[in-house]
Formats: structure tokens, sequence, C-alpha cells
């Protein structure tokens, strides 16, 4: 399958799967239907379609399956919801008898696979009501073109907590991950080649294995009932431990610099202009937002006269859409401090390329300073850490008193639970990185995520395969070897086949920053042929993700991610 079409993408690939095995499947002309859905699917229905979009597909009203609702008995139900024991429930309450009976009949659709045991508690309660029971294998969240998310951000904790007891909500966590993703290779139509990163930890490996078992289950029994071969295609999957730099780093990319600096929550930012509050929603409907989320903040600011007048030009500006100059504004705040650390601690080296000799002298300064608040003062002290790879006991306490962050030690210290070494340094080396001195970039920007490495060597051939193993199968052209059959066509014309029309997918366990999103479009542009899908269980600013490294070593009482029974 060709790579999604870069307008819409992920968004329109979902949204059409939706309307061929939900709203198609049910329709009748001149019929009007209500529409239930959960906490899930709402979001998922959100990110792809608009209500004038349903109203298109003859539903007049949409509910929450979860609140108390009037009884409409003229009207048929269409049920799309998690198959959970929660959404289940409700479900069955709408239809207690054939009496008092909420609505005419239920079509009901699960994002996945339901359980047997909760697919008889619904033949034998309400069979009499349903018209059509299906799933849809969509349980996913397409949050951008490139981009999906699971929407688990618990299960972070449960991957990477140290708490033994909790072995088998982690189990639980990686058996639905695993559902998860097998639905996002379902909806691209693929069947790829499944790797992962073998070390430090084995987390990718588990869920590799489990994803590569359940494609060759859900391939047996497709819609089609067809067994479908592997696609020239590849999942991979990573933990989130792989590029730390690149979750505290302050980026200047104008999305990854918004999100971490403005109190933005569901893709919508509040603010005030002339007494008044306004909201600006960032969304890739918006084709302005689209057109600078991923440029450098200087160039943002420069160009804001120019796409003002534009705007007003072309009579586009209208309530909902991104203010420019409130965000520019609240842009212009950034602290000094953190060009200081984009320019030394990352990299390790100045904007000349020579080596930082005293990485502390840069440091200090950042840290015994009065305008930055514990939170950035942490983020400076890991890219220290990073940045040397890890240091020693009696410097890292020193760090922690002098800064008085010792209630916050732990947003520190528990890195070392997702495999980057915190106390005692690593002996191995950082994994090398490609050399970017050549690109245009700005001098504060030179910090390229390590995913887009990972990137471009995937689909180059270039990953080592033994850092890089493949499950049991996969096709010949992703072996990693290079290795091809005396038969098939030279290895330059064989590679350049495989990439007419492939795709790649990643996964990273554990949240993936604006940044590494960035690079899923920048990489799918310069290899035309070959589209990148990012995702991850959640997207993760700096702040919550501090916040849920600091929860690592504690109990957790309640989850939300594990599926009911």
């Amino acid at each position: 399958m060709a790579p999604p079409e870069p307008e819409r993408g992920l968004k329109s690939v979902v949204w059409q799967k939706i309307k061929a095995t939900v709203f198609d499947d049910c329709k009748k002309e001149d019929e009007w239907k209500i529409m239930l859905l959960d906490e899930f699917t709402t979001k998922l229905l959100a990110s792809c379609c608009k209500m004038t979009d349903l109203l298109a597909e003859g539903i007049t009203v949409v509910e929450n399956i979860y609140k108390t609702r009037e009884p409409v008995r003229q009207m048929k139900a269409l049920y799309f919801i998690s198959p959970t024991s929660k959404s289940v429930d409700c479900l069955l309450r709408d239809f207690p008898s054939k009496s008092e009976s909420k609505y005419k009949a239920a079509y009901i659709y699960f994002t996945d696979f339901c359980p047997d045991s909760l697919f008889n508690k619904i033949k034998s309660s309400c069979s009499k009501s349903i018209r059509r029971c299906k799933e849809i294998n969509i349980s996913f969240i397409p949050h951008e073109s490139r981009v999906y998310t699971l929407d688990v951000p618990d299960a972070f904790y449960y991957c990477y907590s140290p708490d033994p007891s909790n072995a088998h909500g982690k189990d639980a966590v990686m058996e639905a991950m695993a559902e998860q993703i097998v639905t996002v290779c379902a909806s691209l139509d693929e069947n790829p080649g499944v790797r992962y990163k073998s070390k430090p930890l084995d987390n990718a490996s588990k869920l590799a294995q489990l994803v590569e078992k359940k494609l060759e289950n859900y391939y047996k029994t497709d819609e089609k009932s067809l067994i479908k071969g592997k696609t020239h295609s590849q999942l991979i999957i990573i933990d989130r431990g792989f590029d730390p730099v690149s979750t505290v780093l302050h980026e200047l990319t104008f999305q990854a610099m918004a999100y971490d600096l403005l109190p933005i929550e569901n893709d919508t930012y509040k603010y005030k202009t002339d007494g008044k509050e306004k909201e600006a929603i960032l969304e890739e409907d918006d084709d302005l937002w689209v057109r600078i989320r991923h440029r450098h903040i200087a160039v943002v600011l420069e160009e804001i006269p120019k796409l003002m007048k534009e705007i007003s030009s072309t009579k586009k500006a209208t309530e909902g859409k991104p203010s420019l100059s409130a965000l520019a504004q609240l842009m212009k705040k950034m602290p000094h401090f953190r060009k200081q650390i984009t320019k030394d601690l990352a990299l390790g080296t100045d904007a000349e390329g020579q080596k930082v000799k005293d990485s502390m002298r840069v440091l200090l300064p950042v840290l015994l300073g009065k305008n930055h608040d514990n939170y950035d003062k942490i983020r400076a002290i890991l890219l220290y850490i990073f940045s040397n790879n890890g240091t020693t006991e009696e410097n890292l306490d020193r760090l922690i008193q002098n800064v008085k962050i010792e209630d916050e030690s732990d947003m520190i210290r528990n890195w070392s639970y997702l495999g980057v070494p915190i106390v005692p340094p690593s002996p191995q080396g950082k994994p090398s990185r490609k050399d970017r001195s050549a690109e245009e970039t700005f001098q504060l920007s030179r910090w390229t995520p390590y995913i887009k490495d990972i990137l471009e060597d995937a689909i180059d051939n270039r990953l080592d395969s033994k850092e890089w193993p493949y499950c049991s199968q996969c096709p010949a052209v992703w072996n990693g070897s290079g290795a091809i059959s005396a038969r098939q066509k030279p290895r330059t014309n064989y590679l350049e086949d495989r990439k007419n029309g492939s795709t790649l997918i990643v996964f990273v366990i554990g949240g993936i920053t604006y940044s590494e999103m960035r690079c899923a479009y920048e990489v799918s542009q310069a290899h035309k042929s070959c589209g990148v899908i990012i995702g991850s269980t959640h997207i993760l600013t700096p702040r919550k993700l501090l916040d849920d490294i600091k929860m690592l070593n504690k109990s957790k009482d309640k989850v939300s991610i594990i599926k009911d029974e």
C-alpha cells in the first residue's frame, strides 16, 4: 500500500475505514440513527471527522454511553464502543427487556477483539434487539496525518516500574498494546516485518514477539478471509530510553516549543485579547498551523506579519483558528538560559564543533540562577548527565543538594529504570550519530532527535541486524543482511523496488516527543516512496514525563489502562 496522502494521511485512512465498516454497513436510505460512544471512541471520532460528517452518514445525535439518557424508542441506535465490561454493561442497561428498551434496535461495532465472556453476555441478555455485532479493528487514535497514539499513558508506569507486584499488570498492558498495534497495521493494510531495539531492556523484544504472533493470527482471519503474506513494509518497536535527550531538551521549532511552554490542553490554547477569552485550536484542518508547526521559532516570528496580512486578504481569519500574534508574544518569554543548554550540553560541542571541555561550568550558572523553576533545573542536570553517559553518586548528590531539589531527585535517579545510565557512568560509549554538520540549521537548534537516524537507516536498510533483530517472520527484502537470492534482482534495484510504496511504522513504548513527530514528516518528505507513520502509547511533554519518571518507584493502586476481562 502506498503511504497515506500527506493532506490528512492517517486520519483520512481511519475515517474511510470507519465509513466502510460502520456507516455503510448499517446504512439505510432516509433512516436516522442515534450514535453511542464511550471515552475512547469519542476521542477516535473527534480525531478524524466533524459532526457534519456524521450528519451526512445519517447520525442525528451523538450520546455518551456512560451518561443517563432519555429513551427514544422509535429510533435505532449505533453503538461504537471499546470491548470493555464498562461499555458493555452500559449497552445492556439500554435493553433490559423488549418492552423497556431505550431504542428500537442496536447496531454494535467494537473497536477491536471482543472477549467471548462479553460477547456471550450480550447474546444472553439482548440478542433479539441486535441487528449487527462486529469488530472493526481500529483501536488507536490518528493524532496527525503521520502520527498515532494508543491513548494509554499509564502503560509507561507498568512497562518501566521496578515493582515486581506489577508483573500481572504489565503482561496485561503488553497484550492490550499488541492488539492495538495490530489494528494500526490492519488499517494501513500492512503485514510488516517486525523488528525491535534489542538493548538495554527487553520490553521492545516482548512486545515485538506479541505483535508478530497477533499479526499472523489476524491475517489468517481478516475481513477478506485470506492469508496475507508479509508486505514490503516494516514495523520497528523501541523502548523510550533510546533517546533521553530529545525528551528534556528545550526545542525551538514551533509546535514542540508551544506544547513545552504553553498551557495547551487537548490541542487547545486559551488566551485573552481585548479582555475577552478566546481559543486557538491547533489542528491539521487549519492549513496555517500545518504550514508553520515544524518551522523554527525565529522563522515563524519573522513571517508572522506576512502571514497575518495573507490571512486578512483571503478572509480566512475565523474564530477558533490559532492567533499567531498571541502565540508569538508568549514565545518571546523564552528564558535566555535555554539557549545555553541547547548550545552546549546536548551535543557536547559548541557551534564550531569544538568539544565542551567543562560542561559543569556551563551548567552551574543555570542551576544557581533564581529565575528558573525546579523542572528547568532538573532538565539541565539531566542533559549534563546524558552528555556524560552517567555520573558518580558523589557528583549527583552534590548537584541535588546545591540546587535544593531533594524532593524531586527521583526525577533524575529513576531514569535508570528506562535503561539510561545515571549512576554509575556507563562504560559503553553513546551510540554514534550521523554527521549533520553540513545540514542547514540554526546555531541553537543543532540537536537532531536520534529517531531521525533510525528512520533513515531503516529505509536505506542500514540498521545493524544484531542491534535491531527481526522476529521470526520477515520478507527477504527486510532481512537486514542485504543478502539476495541469485534469482532476485541486483541489490540496488531490489532496494529501489522495495522502497516503492512501502511504509515504515514506528512504535515507541512510553511516549514520543513533538520533535520526534516532526522527524516522521521530514524523512517522509525526503524519501517520497517510503512513508513514515510514527506512534506511541501517548504524546509526552517534558514536564509530564518528569512527573511520570518520579512515580516509577512508587506503588500504583488504581489502573485505568488494563482492559476489563
